[in-house]
């Protein structure tokens, strides 16, 4: 590969990074906000969405179009990243997402803003990797721990502030600015990557593998549309799950075959020698099946047993959240100051069981104080994780591979993340049906609103206006729900555990050199780029 060389990325290892790096880094943590902040926001401006443009029928599809575009495209934002530079591929994605923010708030039917989404959903993708791959770059691993602590945090903030930034948007502004609001955020970072991030450029000799990528997104595309649409708009057993399921299937299976033989393949093979890099995949997989459903079905019980009011739905989620993000930066600082990691991922694989049973025993009468502890206990758990998993990959490759590392962690977490709703759905669906045709009789055995299908979810003051036998049968048959689906997660979570068992502690560039027998690839100097 031939290489223009621009100027020296500022941190070094030998040294903590300049300012121009910490600036940089802001820039990233922004686009990451971004990111993040964005499918929090619209959370809470839907009901007006439908309200103005109508098609409830697709709602689920402006969620739907853009996760499905941002695990599809992840992996190939990463390998152009690492094949002609981060830099420019990182502005690419800032201007598409932003490009998809602004059609967004100017959709004027459903079907637009689904496409529009799409489109979103595809900058996405590149921003997440891009800022993950590019911290990779400049900041040491040694000195790289305290930056994505502060990473953690940042996404932690977006949630816990995303549905109240939405609500107060839409309420005042109207429910277009929760789309518009991205563009001052992202102009301040794209002027900041331009002028203050300095990158290597690349120029690679070889094609992007298109076979490899058409089936990689062919597998991920299914793969996800069985676990969106799964006991959902289909049922399990239908003949379109069990299509997509197959194709998905087949598709993976075409796919490493072609890597294997592809001069540039979209995700190297080989990244999977390294012990290290395949148990971060694995355990990012389970942290997202673990961490995506507590999320969903934690605010779920609050509202409908606890009385909680769902327009602070961002607040419900702080016990979680608040631990989670002191843990992060607490653990990033302490990683750079001693350059040791491995019994973080242990403390970690530890309360995340630990915390999910206790949250399995929430039931009618637990108060809000009791599950706040428990919640507390399964946010420090993730804090141990969230970060330790990507910095612990980024450290298992080589420099050349560093944005298909990422990517390939972020996109582990999000397949896990949406096994994990999918099928903690249809278990918690299955337990309310049960619980309320044995409390409520058979015409309350679809929920509150009677009939099958999903039970309906009620928020406190609908619930309020239920008969009481109906009311006190829903908020018996959410409590056996949730306890169903922590239960399972909890089981999930001990695989995690033991994953973190077999983890290596593999000194971290800018700490004590690798021992000689040590067999994991050791990152080249920072500011370099090899040849692929």
């Amino acid at each position: 590969m031939s290489t223009e060389t621009a100027e020296e990325p500022a941190g070094k290892a030998g040294g903590g990074p300049g300012p121009s790096v910490r600036m940089s880094v802001f820039a990233l943590m922004i686009a990451v906000m971004l990111a993040m902040l964005d499918n929090m926001i619209v959370g809470t401006a839907m009901p007006t969405i439908v309200g103005e443009l109508g098609g409830l029928e697709h709602l689920s599809w402006v969620v739907t179009a853009y996760t499905l575009t941002t695990a599809a495209s992840t992996p190939l934002w990463g390998k152009i990243g690492d094949m002609y530079g981060r830099k420019g591929v990182f502005l690419t994605s800032i201007v598409v997402f932003l490009a998809g923010s602004v059609a967004s708030g100017a959709a004027q039917t459903m079907s637009q803003l689904i496409g529009f989404r799409a489109l979103q959903g595809l900058g996405a993708g590149g921003l997440m990797v891009g800022a993950m791959a590019i911290m990779g770059e400049l900041v040491p691993p040694r000195e790289r721990g305290k930056y994505m602590g502060m990473m953690a945090g940042v996404m932690s903030l977006a949630m816990i502030g995303g549905p109240l930034v939405g609500g107060t948007l839409t309420d005042h502004l109207g429910w277009r600015w929760a789309f518009y609001i991205n563009v001052p955020l992202g102009g301040i970072a794209l002027v900041m990557v331009v002028t203050l991030l300095h990158l290597p450029r690349r120029r690679a000799k070889g094609s992007i593998d298109y076979t490899g990528a058409v089936l990689l997104t062919t597998g991920i595309t299914s793969a996800v549309l069985v676990t969106s649409w799964g006991g959902t708009e289909y049922d399990w057993s239908s003949s379109v799950i069990i299509g997509l399921s197959v194709l998905a299937l087949a598709a993976v299976v075409a796919f490493l075959v072609v890597e294997r033989r592809a001069a540039e393949p979209v995700l190297p093979l080989g990244i999977f020698r390294s012990r290290n890099f395949s148990l971060m995949a694995l355990i990012g997989f389970l942290l997202g099946f673990v961490m995506f459903g507590a999320m969903t079905f934690l605010p779920l019980y609050q509202q409908s047993v606890q009385g909680a009011s769902a327009t602070n739905s961002g607040l419900l989620l702080l016990p979680v959240l608040l631990p989670m993000m002191v843990v992060s930066v607490t653990t990033g600082r302490a990683t750079t100051r001693t350059g040791r990691y491995r019994a973080y991922p242990v403390i970690g694989g530890a309360l995340i069981p630990v915390g999910l049973f206790l949250l399995a025993q929430l039931d009618v009468g637990t108060s809000r104080t009791t599950s706040a502890l428990y919640m507390m206990v399964l946010g420090a758990g993730m804090g141990f994780l969230m970060q330790l998993t990507m910095l612990i990959a980024q450290n298992s490759v080589e420099l050349k591979d560093m944005g298909v590392a990422s990517s390939t962690t972020t996109l582990f977490r999000t397949i896990g993340g949406s096994f994990g709703v999918a099928l903690m759905g249809t278990l918690f669906a299955d337990r309310v049906r049960e619980t309320m045709t044995e409390r409520a009789g058979a015409a309350a055995g679809g929920g509150p609103s009677g009939g099958g299908g999903t039970p309906a979810q009620l928020d406190a003051a609908s619930l309020e206006r239920l008969p009481a036998q109906v009311r006190e049968a829903y908020e018996h048959a959410v409590a056996d729900g949730t306890h169903t689906v922590f239960l399972v997660a909890a089981v999930t979570a001990l695989l995690m555990f033991v994953a973190t068992w077999f983890v290596k502690e593999v000194p971290l560039k800018g700490g004590e050199p690798a021992a000689e027998d040590e067999t994991e690839p050791t990152p080249e100097p920072e500011g370099t780029v090899s040849p692929v």
